[in-house]
């Protein structure tokens, strides 16, 4: 994928009557065959769904666009919209449906994770007011992470910013409020709430806030 801002939305487009599902390839190939992880985006058609099924390990959906509901068999229905997270236990029916359409990234981990005290199994949770702002810093909050990857939030107060670093696997990151500057092997790119960059390993790249911003950060490790 070639450096540029895009929305998910591009590579998974919402296609009437259909579901479907696309690769975000984050995944270094050797962590792949370990069955590690997986980071997948889901496109439902107006009017589709995905049968409850369920998973040995623990399952992340992150909302991108539109809207829908997940159904446990054992549960209430949780609704489900942009900018929200969904954590599913291992071992539990969960499916998925939506009326108007809706696009969501899916993330598969191992069981042997560590994962935030706030993030709970079955609860529906808006992404960017898990992290809050904290004066002339820069807020950094760990949802789930093991060996294979990490998820991330992140709140940067006005006037703060990341230095130039490398990142040790594939990321990518998301918008959830506010604007930034992103430099990425000596060029810059505004970044804006709903819209995503992708880092390659060891990219050099930067972040710089306009006013104050939040992303969510998707990283895959070698």
């Amino acid at each position: 994928m070639k450096p540029e801002i895009f929305k998910i939305e591009k590579f998974c487009p919402m296609r009437a009557g259909m579901t479907v599902s696309r690769s975000a390839k984050l995944v270094p190939q050797n962590a792949v065959s370990r069955g590690n992880v997986s980071v997948t985006w889901f496109s439902l058609g107006a009017g589709t769904s995905i049968l409850p099924e369920c998973y040995d390990t623990w399952v992340f959906s992150l909302g991108e666009a539109g809207e829908g509901v997940f159904r446990r068999p054992d549960a209430d229905i949780m609704k489900f919209g942009k900018g929200d997270l969904l954590a599913v236990s291992p071992n539990t029916l969960c499916g998925v449906e939506s009326r108007s359409g809706m696009l969501y990234t899916e993330i598969i981990m191992q069981r042997e994770i560590i994962m935030n005290e706030n993030i709970k199994s079955g609860e529906v949770l808006r992404l960017k007011e898990l992290v809050s702002y904290e004066k002339d810093s820069i807020v950094n909050i760990d949802l789930a992470k093991n060996d294979a990857m990490k998820m991330a939030l992140m709140a940067f107060d006005e006037g703060t910013g990341l230095q130039p670093h490398r990142a040790p696997g594939n990321a990518i990151v998301t918008a959830l409020e506010g604007s930034a500057v992103i430099g990425y092997e000596g060029v810059d790119y505004e970044i804006s709430e709903g819209e995503s960059f992708r880092f390659e390993k060891n990219g050099l790249h930067s972040v710089t806030a306009k006013g104050r911003f939040k992303m969510s950060l998707i990283l895959v490790l070698d």
